[in-house]
């Protein structure tokens, strides 16, 4: 029993040995942590230096038709196709969109022109009237001067003279009634007229027109529903007069708006049409500027060509303002500008140094490894789009690879990438360098 003790304790000493000796090799012998580069390559490519925003797609020229009198809509018209006025289509200026009950607008006429012809009858009566009172004037005339010859030969008594003579007076100033009279009924009728145009123009208002040729973008009315025209006229239809030509109404914050200028090119896109980019240039900058959660934002208008009719209005479009653009030219990752390396085995800290001090304004330098040493390159640069920078330098060329970082590689991710290799299992058989089996 004692002599099974013995074997177990020294099998349990044997492996503690054993697997410190394993704990001191990875320590000590195994892989150590080692610090890598990051390249990227020299390319050539198109940059653009843009401020991004977002817009909407609107119609050019929008016209809101309204109506004017209040009803009950009874029927829409046809369009161009001959089809009812709906949404999408086109319509002609003149063309009838709607009609609103007219049964009352109608009797106001009726009442208008009865009016007016009362108006016209007072008129006749005021000039037979007129001539009445004329006739009158004309037989009291004559009375008053027959008085006044027979009067000195006291052939007539005073009192008669007098009597004839404010007959005369009296049919004077029914000649003045009669002529005033006339007058008014004049009046009458002018005002008679107008209220028959106010009602006729009315009635002519319960047939809603277009007033141009466009596209119905919106309507908002239906068969038998009344509208009422109060202050404002209501909304029936909103028109667009050409889809061909659209806008792209933008929200420029204010500390980019002093960038925007009248005929700028503007490109973008709208999620409908993802994989198309759209041109258009700067209209106008709107200067009632609005402010939301304290930020100031401008309405910038974009004009772009809609011949082919795929932009659709209110589509949301993600815009950018073209500042600066250059073509075909050499450009490198922002983040191979911005790295420097650390003083180590493979760059000296005076060349660090050098480098730092070589530079002058708009130059940068990049770094690139040569035989597992970096060598820094005093680079001109030029367009920044954000990503990449214009650089220009005689000892680069496109395909060139240049430093953007480093990366510490650890033992156990070394271990881990290193294929795994079992002496239990075969090993493949390997190509020759002609595409043959290696015997």
């Amino acid at each position: 029993m004692k002599k099974l003790l013995r074997y177990i304790l020294f099998f349990v000493i044997l492996a503690g040995f054993v697997y410190l000796g394993y704990f001191a090799y990875r320590k000590y012998a195994g892989p150590k942590d080692r610090t890598v580069f990051r390249t990227e390559k020299i390319e050539k490519a198109d940059l653009i230096r843009s401020i991004t925003a977002t817009g909407t797609v609107e119609p050019e020229e929008l016209v809101n038709v309204g109506a004017q009198v209040q009803g009950m809509i009874t029927q829409f018209g046809i369009d161009r196709d001959g089809k009812t006025v709906d949404y999408g289509s086109y319509v002609t200026a003149g063309s009838v969109l709607a009609r609103i009950d007219d049964a009352l607008y109608a009797a106001d006429v009726k009442s208008a022109k009865a009016a007016k012809l009362q108006a016209e009858a007072a008129i006749t009566t005021a000039k037979a009237n007129i001539l009445q009172a004329e006739a009158k004037l004309e037989l009291a005339k004559l009375n008053m001067n027959r008085a006044k010859q027979l009067l000195p030969t006291n052939a007539i008594a005073k009192s008669t003279y007098d009597s004839e003579l404010a007959d005369y007076h009296v049919a004077l100033a029914n000649q003045a009634s009669a002529n005033a009279s006339l007058e008014q009924a004049n009046a009458q009728l002018a005002s008679a007229n107008a209220a028959l145009e106010r009602e006729e123009r009315d009635l002519s208002y319960c047939v809603i027109r277009s007033p141009v040729d466009g596209v119905i973008i919106d309507r908002r009315v239906n068969i038998g529903q009344t509208v009422v025209s109060s202050m404002s006229a209501p909304s029936l239809f909103l028109i667009a007069k050409d889809l061909r030509k659209m806008q792209v109404w933008v929200s420029v914050n204010e500390a980019d708006v002093g960038q925007i200028k009248v005929g700028q090119d503007v490109i973008f896109t709208v999620d409908a049409f993802q994989n198309r980019e759209f041109k258009g240039k700067v209209h106008k900058v709107r200067l009632n500027a609005t402010m939301s959660s304290n930020v100031v934002t401008y309405v910038v208008e974009v004009e772009t060509d809609n011949s082919d009719g795929v932009l659709l209005p209110y589509l949301t479009a993600n815009v950018k303002f073209i500042l600066a653009r250059r073509s075909d030219v050499l450009a490198v990752a922002n983040a191979a500008l911005r790295f420097t390396p650390e003083a180590s085995a493979a760059v000296r800290q005076d060349v660090i140094s050098k480098a730092r001090n070589a530079r002058k304004e708009k130059e940068r330098t990049v770094w690139m490894v040569e035989n597992e040493m970096l060598r820094p390159v005093i680079v001109q640069t030029g367009l920044n789009d954000g990503t990449m920078t214009e650089i220009q330098s005689d000892q680069l060329k496109e395909g060139m690879t240049v430093v953007t970082g480093t990366e510490v590689l650890s033992s156990s991710a070394q271990a881990s990438a290193a294929p795994s290799k079992s002496p239990f299992l075969p090993t493949p058989p390997r190509r020759s360098s002609s595409g043959g089996r290696a015997r």
